[in-house]
């Protein structure tokens, strides 16, 4: 399987249960009307608990601040994601949803890849 992990970060115009609510009352019916044609297996938001609950377990290891959420998107495979590129509605569904994405993530700070996932258990 390949997985795109996404490490949300809220615009600073929205509250943490503000940007939550509207990430999965409005952003992800958006993606789940795009799955088909951009070929996505499963799509999983984390959304994070208040700043307190984490907080000493972050200062005890030192960590930076923590994410609103987090979004993972699932493919079969590299050919199924890459085939996304060439499609025209796959291609109009990506801008589509990343038009969305600009209303309630700050993009710049929240970092996104791809990996291969490993299943340990």
């Amino acid at each position: 399987m390949i997985k795109l992990t996404f490490a949300l970060v809220r615009r600073a115009d929205f509250t943490r249960e503000r940007f939550q609510a509207y990430w999965f009352d409005r952003h992800a019916p958006l993606v789940a009307s795009a799955r088909e044609v951009l070929r996505i297996r499963r799509y999983v938001q984390l959304h994070s608990l208040p700043d307190e609950v984490s907080a000493d377990l972050r200062q005890s290891r030192g960590g930076p601040e923590g994410f609103d959420g987090v979004a993972q998107l699932w493919w079969d495979n590299l050919d199924d994601m890459a085939a996304t590129a060439t499609d025209p509605a796959a291609v109009a569904a990506g801008r589509l949803l990343l038009k969305d994405e600009r209303k309630f993530i700050d993009l710049a700070r929240s970092p996104l890849w791809w990996g291969e996932e490993k299943v340990i258990f």
